[in-house]
């Protein structure tokens, strides 16, 4: 197969994937595009995390802390005080949503900067020890700060509107093939628009000059500092913008979920996040979106089918239920992926889109073969041999 077929076959999948996502509201019951909303959350978050972790090689716990600000922080721009939209008591502000969803957002960022001394003089394990001071230290203010988080019950998530147009409900009343788009189905098209969009940016991110330093970053930083890096603030950069993903991913979250707690951002999400983006492939926008799919997925599939599946037990009854039964396989999947195939999902994908690619071998001179007056091609010469790679 050769590298264009290679390539024009990605784009038609991709296009197909496309078309499948846009038609997926009209032909799919309310449950699985709910499951779908909180996928594309979590797979912007993981988008974030993986700029973190895969380009600029930063070991992060905090990315649950992230999302948490990110929710709460939209609730209290566009809620209403004393009350919000659910009748949990707090403060709010009451903001035009779009305007509360962007603000969430740069405190966020806000927060990360405010890490980011932290983050930028520490590496590896040493980074991410410091990093869980940021989820215990979150854990405790979302469950006593209730005048702005609501306590353990959490808060509602206010509507989201644009231009009177209502994402959150049914005004105004809009039917598409016949089909009434609720809550569920506009929210949909909005999750698509939030992850296309963080993928567009992260891309580009990644090709542009700030991609490159990231990546000389997390190979060498005494390298990187002689060319000229600025590892300092390369470290602050990544940091920042991960932080500002996660933002968004809690936001979308929020809307998701219709509610925000605190026991959902606990460190156990921080670990799925890490799961996610190490299962499809460190570095890979599209990786990161895959490992998400398949972290978030798997315990909503095997909860839904626990009653035809054999080594499933129900919820509360003692036994491996789809939680438990989920993290077993995120265990399995990194263990396999490390030792496997390091690449993830994505270098997986690479693999069968180009499964013949050329490479060029510096060989050393050699002497003829007894017996045979011909020399190997490049032997006497040091010039390349060119060998197809399974």
């Amino acid at each position: 197969m050769s590298e264009r077929l290679g390539r024009l076959l990605a784009a038609s999948g991709w296009a197909g994937a496309v078309l499948v996502l846009l038609a997926l509201p009209l032909y799919v019951d309310g449950f699985w595009l709910s499951a779908g909303l909180v996928t594309m959350a979590a797979a912007v978050g993981a988008v974030g995390l993986t700029l973190l972790v895969g380009a600029a090689g930063q070991l992060s716990f905090a990315h649950a802390f992230f999302l948490a600000v990110g929710a709460y922080g939209y609730a209290c721009f566009s809620g209403r005080s004393p009350a919000d939209s659910a009748g949990t008591a707090g403060v709010g502000l009451g903001l035009p949503p779009v305007l509360g969803a962007v603000l969430a957002i740069a405190v966020a960022g806000v927060f990360g900067l405010m890490f980011s001394p932290v983050a930028s003089r520490l590496r590896g394990i040493y980074l991410g020890v410091a990093s869980l001071s940021l989820v215990f230290g979150g854990q405790h203010l979302l469950q006593n700060l209730t005048s702005v988080t609501g306590g353990f019950n959490g808060r509602g998530t206010p509507a989201f509107t644009v231009a009177g147009f209502d994402f959150t409900g049914t005004d105004p009343a809009l039917t598409v093939a016949g089909v009434p788009f609720t809550a569920t189905e506009r929210l949909w098209y909005l999750g698509l628009a939030a992850l296309a969009a963080a993928c567009l940016v992260a891309r580009n991110l990644l090709r542009g000059r700030t991609g490159r330093a990231l990546r000389m970053i997390r190979d060498s930083e005494v390298a990187a500092a002689v060319l000229g890096v600025d590892v300092r603030r390369g470290k602050v950069t990544a940091f920042v913008a991960s932080s500002m993903f996660a933002g968004a991913a809690g936001v979308l979250s929020a809307l998701a979920l219709d509610r925000v707690v605190p026991d959902y951002f606990g460190l156990l999400l921080s670990i799925e996040f890490l799961a996610m983006i190490v299962i499809g492939g460190l570095g890979s926008v599209g990786g990161a979106v895959t490992g998400a799919v398949f972290v978030t997925m798997l315990p909503i599939v095997l909860a839904r089918y626990s009653d035809v599946l054999p080594l499933v037990a129900g919820a509360g009854s003692g036994g491996v239920d789809a939680a438990v039964l989920a993290r077993f396989c995120y265990g399995a999947a990194v263990v396999l992926v490390i030792g496997v195939q390091p690449d993830g999902l994505a270098g997986l994908g690479r693999r069968l889109r180009f499964p013949l690619r050329p490479a060029a071998f510096l060989a050393a001179p050699q002497p003829p073969r007894s017996g045979s007056d011909t020399p190997r091609a490049g032997a006497s010469t040091g010039e390349p041999i060119s060998q197809e790679i399974p």
